[in-house]
């Protein structure tokens, strides 16, 4: 049998693995509760028990956990509050520090993070405890999302028609030092480090959530660069957009160079699986496809089963790697999430 780190590099290398490999992505309140329900002690016997091919995550942790300008905020000028739901909770955005910027010159006088301020002996550490059974994956990133936040999503959305330099002033601040971080990662980690993480949410339920013209202008060629600075050193491209991102994905695919898809919501307009298939099955490895918005949390296991056992028979021709569409949340019950990942595991072999 293979690692779970082959069967990631086979699909990399257009090759076809023993099985359809598999990933997790979940909240902490599900993950606690299956490990419970389970009997498992351990992360590493929780993925071992469900025959989860997850990748191994590497991360050099900022040493600055404030804001000079605000000891309430994190690195960013971020304060941040915690939102209670019921079966957990989340972090929300409480202030956006740059919300009363005007000019360039009061985004270039904001107190930016200093990429260098990092514990990169405990990242050195990191590196050398990776065992080579699962694939590694190390670096982000995603800087519209950390716009908003820093701006507020109403004044990031207008920036990108009515205040483009102001744009560009705060994307570029963004690049820097997520540049210089991956940088310094990638170089430490080189021929340990196998994927990185590049992402932004472009589409909504039903559609782009800016249009094709702004994410030529101020997305896709910052994403570039970042890309080929993974590529300079053998890593690959995993892209994560929520939504209905039909329209873009030859932009992805052409200009940022992406080689995994995710999370394909199927049920969003343009998103058909069949249809991402037939357009771009040779181009990209789809990753999730099985829809925790509806299925997992509101259907029965058999409706998992259903639907896990399609996108076997859907992904048949392409790269495929199984997973839930986003984040498990509480509401998905442990059968549904154990139905999956059985389901896989049963009918999911390819030699």
């Amino acid at each position: 049998m293979m690692t779970p780190r082959e069967r990631w590099l086979c699909l990399f290398n257009r090759q076809k693995p023993d099985r359809v490999p598999t990933d997790y992505w979940a909240t902490a309140e599900v993950t606690q509760r299956l490990m419970n329900d389970l009997g498992c002690p351990t992360w590493d016997a929780l993925l071992d028990t469900l025959h989860i091919d997850a990748p191994q995550h590497l991360g050099a942790r900022c040493t600055v956990t404030t804001h000079p300008d605000n000891p309430k905020a994190d690195n960013w000028g971020i304060e941040h509050v915690t939102a209670e739901y019921g079966a957990g909770a989340y972090s929300e955005v409480a202030t956006h520090p740059l919300a009363h910027v005007a000019s360039v010159d009061e985004v270039h006088a904001f107190k930016w993070p200093n990429p260098d301020d990092h514990d990169w002996v405990d990242f050195a550490q990191q590196l050398k405890g990776v065992t080579g059974r699962r694939i590694v994956r190390c670096g982000s990133y995603e800087p519209f999302l950390l716009y908003c936040q820093l701006r507020g999503m109403e004044l990031a959305m207008m920036d990108l028609l009515a205040e483009p330099e102001i744009a560009d002033a705060i994307f570029d601040h963004l690049f820097d030092y997520h540049y210089h971080v991956n940088q310094r990662m990638f170089e430490m980690g080189k021929g340990v480090i196998d994927m990185t993480y590049i992402a932004e949410d472009l589409g909504s339920q039903a559609s782009l959530l800016m249009g094709l013209k702004e994410i030529h202008r101020f997305i896709l060629p910052r994403q570039k660069k970042l890309a080929d600075l993974a590529r300079q050193f053998g890593i690959h491209i995993f892209y994560h957009t929520d939504g209905a991102a039909r329209a873009v994905i030859p932009d992805l695919i052409n200009v940022t160079g992406i080689e995994v898809l995710n999370p394909i919501q199927w049920r969003c307009p343009g998103m058909e699986r069949e249809g991402l298939v037939r357009d771009f099955g040779d181009r990209v490895i789809f990753h999730g496809a099985v829809d925790n918005q509806q299925t997992l949390p509101f259907g029965t296991p058999a409706d998992v089963r259903s639907e896990v056992l399609d996108n076997i028979r859907i992904f048949r021709n392409a790269r495929w790697i199984c997973a839930p569409c986003h984040n498990l949340q509480p509401v998905s019950s442990t059968a549904n999430i154990v139905a999956l990942y059985e389901t896989i595991w049963q009918h999911g072999a390819l030699t």
